[in-house]
């Protein structure tokens, strides 16, 4: 696949399909297949008939050009954002994702591209959620980053907050999709791991700068979450979760579809319960995700280049951003951790291979903030802010550097508890 050599005008012409009414992603992965550029395929709209990759009505809707006011609005909100922009032919733009059924057009990005091409999991559910699910987000999401395999979800509050920070811990890292645009704070509580996001990992969004999170924008952005991954693990969800919107997504894709048991009873399980009766595979662990993906992933993760895990552990906010390649926590490089479980290592061999979380060594004020929390069970972050006599902004970085060391828990509506790191 060739791409356009002016990315100005491969832009413009990946915005005006996305404009011209009544063409969609079907169309457009269509017509895009057929040719080496969005640019030329739009220079050669009045053959689209004869070859067969367009009718005449999506084809005048194009030449009529009724979307050059919206195609140039975006086109110019963008460039004076300085957004970085992947377009469909581009070759940063991940294969999984052009394939299936509704590929966007282009994709928003900030943070390390890279990561759109990495062997991937979506790790998803309830924002309303139980420490049960919590705990098992987090420990699949940072087994798996630990093998090389990037964590995937939406940088919704709950699962999907504690998916991420897990993911970032690991070599794989984690991507983040919006349901906005990429100058929308949504949603504000997770805006720490966001500005981590962007540095160590990679946030994603087909949606222009400007558009707010408004609920008919998530079922799309869903279809990216499944697009870009090879499988989808609903890690809590209830019967009406979106997180069920993106199993589905991915099953239309023929992407596996995991699931994780919760207690009988549990409402915010009855989603992952009902999934497994319809055939999704029931999970504890990584372990079992890496067992049904296991050719998937030792062909993807061969090809990969090194990458680096955030260690944050006796780092400060400012340390946690240095990207100097470092030692897995057993000595082994991620480079030759993945060529191991690309050879053919058992699940068993290659998860004794990874890295477990270290123990964490607390400053002294980091270790005040774990005994109030010790002490009381949970606390409210305001509550928090009052007792320790900080600003909210010191208060809440140092939380996230916690949270990310496994050192304390975020739970629903902003409360804190201190648990137990796992040793070696």
């Amino acid at each position: 696949m060739r791409f356009s050599r002016d990315p100005d005008k491969e832009f413009f012409a990946c915005l005006a399909f996305r404009h011209a009414k009544g063409v969609g992603p079907r169309t457009w992965k269509t017509i895009f297949s057929a040719y080496d550029s969005a640019y030329e395929a739009l220079m050669d709209a009045d053959s689209w008939p004869a070859k067969g990759v367009a009718d005449k009505r999506r084809t005048n809707a194009l030449l009529d050009e009724a979307w050059r006011s919206g195609a140039r609005d975006e086109y110019h909100a963008v460039r004076k954002a300085g957004t970085r922009v992947i377009c469909w032919h581009d070759p940063e733009y991940p294969d999984r994702l052009r394939n299936i059924m509704e590929p966007p057009a282009l994709l928003y990005c900030q943070g390390d591209v890279s990561l759109l091409r990495n062997p991937a999991v979506a790790v998803v559910g309830a924002r309303k959620c139980t420490p049960f699910g919590l705990d098992a987000a987090e420990n699949i999401s940072f087994d798996l980053s630990a093998l090389g395999i990037t964590i995937v979800s939406g940088l919704a509050l709950g699962i999907d907050r504690q998916a991420h920070l897990a993911g970032l811990r690991g070599v794989g890292r984690s991507v983040a999709v919006l349901g906005a645009g990429l100058d929308q704070n949504y949603p504000a509580d997770n805006a720490d791991v966001r500005e981590v996001m962007e540095r160590r990992g990679c946030v994603v969004t087909e949606f222009a700068p400007g558009q707010r999170p408004d609920p008919s924008n998530f079922p799309f952005r869903n279809r990216i979450i499944s697009g870009l991954a090879l499988g989808v693990l609903v890690a809590e969800a209830a019967n009406r979760s979106g997180s069920l919107i993106t199993a589905r997504l991915a099953s239309e894709e023929g992407r596996e579809v995991f699931a994780l048991p919760g207690p009988l009873g549990q409402p915010t399980f009855t989603g992952c319960h009902g999934l497994i009766k319809q055939g999704a595979a029931l999970v504890e662990s990584a372990a079992d995700i890496v067992e049904i993906l296991r050719y998937e992933f030792a062909g993807e993760l061969n090809g990969l280049s090194d990458v680096s895990p955030l260690d944050v552990v006796g780092k400060s906010a400012a340390d946690a951003g240095d990207d100097t390649p470092a030692k897995k926590g057993n000595g082994t490089s991620a480079k030759t951790e993945k060529r191991n479980l690309g050879e053919g290592l058992s699940v068993r061999e290659a998860k004794a291979q990874s890295p477990l979380r270290k123990a964490v060594v607390l400053d002294a004020e980091e270790q005040r903030i774990v005994d109030l929390l010790e002490q009381t069970g949970k606390l409210q972050v305001d509550s928090l802010c009052r007792a320790l006599g900080w600003p909210s902004n010191k208060t809440s970085r140092m939380l996230l550097m916690l949270e990310m060391r496994g050192a304390v828990r975020q739970l629903p509506g902003m409360w804190y508890l201190a648990r137990e790191p796992q040793s070696t």
